[in-house]
């Protein structure tokens, strides 16, 4: 009978031991989900299910791949586009600078006149831009050639400054290159420092830059034709506009030191130039005045003939000399 009993206590401790082993882990996980602030456990993933096969759902998958693929290449290129052109003017400027500088110091290829009369012609013909559409346009002032030629456009008057140092030194080198690189580069005006030189470049438009500042006259009224939105200057502001040879307008907003009459058509040529001042798109001044065109009473008269060939309102529009 002690046996019986110690056998059957023997049994019932081993099952009440492995109740509590089976209890352990619960108990546990419970404690878990206590320190973890009341979180609630991710739901399951739901399993889909196509009547497709495998095969012709990968086909798809790829298929869309490419149209994103393609559509993303053609918004990247139509994006660079504008970029791309800017970056080939810049080159080109940067080529004439090497050409009308570094070249004159090349021992290997000895400059000649026949190379200095190119080189001539190529900046006049960057000044002279737009004389060919017409005979009454109006080139840059000579004042201001040597910003149009400068490939960062320095502004004019400052360049000028430093001009009239090179011109009195009796340097045979150019006036760019003893500018940048050669004698003169330590040079320091107190008129206008070097900081003051290298800041003030003047933006010029490019052709696809252009077209964000013309204008044209609707039902009266001067409009941007790229946005639809009524001219309207900024009073305390200086509004300039220049028409071009292919009698196109173009109005922005003068920012000195930045962005001047020669940046509309860079540097070329003119039919009318000056400022103006318009409130919702109708015309309410004109001032026929730039120092970088000095335009004429012919210039003027193409102006008013533009205006009115385009019914533009003109009712009581001032003339300020």
């Amino acid at each position: 009978m002690d046996s019986d009993n110690m056998t059957k206590s023997d049994g019932s401790d081993e099952m009440v031991i492995r109740e509590v082993k089976e209890l352990e882990p619960e108990t546990s996980v419970s404690v878990k989900s206590m320190v973890l602030d009341g979180e609630k456990p991710l739901p399951a993933p739901a399993i889909l299910f196509s009547p497709r096969p495998v095969s012709e759902l990968d086909a798809a998958a790829v298929k869309l791949q490419k149209v994103y693929k393609s559509y993303r290449t053609r918004r990247n290129l139509a994006d660079c586009a504008v970029v791309v052109e800017e970056l080939w003017w810049k080159a080109l400027d940067f080529a004439r600078l090497k050409e009308s500088s570094v070249s004159f110091f090349n021992t290997e290829k000895p400059d000649t006149a026949a190379s200095r009369w190119r080189r001539a012609g190529t900046k006049s013909a960057k000044i002279g831009n737009g004389l060919s559409k017409d005979g009454k346009a109006q080139k840059l002032a000579i004042t201001h050639w040597l910003e149009a030629i400068d490939p960062h456009h320095r502004y004019g008057n400052n360049l000028n400054l430093y001009y009239d140092v090179w011109f009195s030194r009796g340097t045979s080198q150019p006036f760019f290159y003893w500018l940048d690189v050669g004698e003169g580069k330590e040079i320091n005006i107190e008129n206008c420092p070097r900081t003051v030189l290298q800041k003030q470049c003047i933006k010029y438009l490019a052709p696809k830059e252009r077209e964000a500042y013309e204008v044209v006259i609707d039902d009266g009224k001067l409009v941007y034709r790229h946005s639809g939105v009524l001219l309207n200057t900024v009073e305390g502001s200086k509004w300039i506009f220049v028409l071009s040879p292919s009698r196109n307008m173009y109005v922005a907003e003068k920012k000195q030191g930045q962005f001047h009459h020669s940046s509309f058509l860079a540097g070329g040529a003119t039919i009318a130039v000056g400022q103006l001042v318009a409130h919702n798109g109708v015309l309410q001044a004109i001032r026929p005045y730039s120092g970088y065109y000095n335009p004429t009473e012919e210039n003027f008269k193409e102006l008013i003939s533009f205006l009115e060939e385009h019914h533009a309102d003109l009712t009581n529009v001032k003339v300020n000399p």
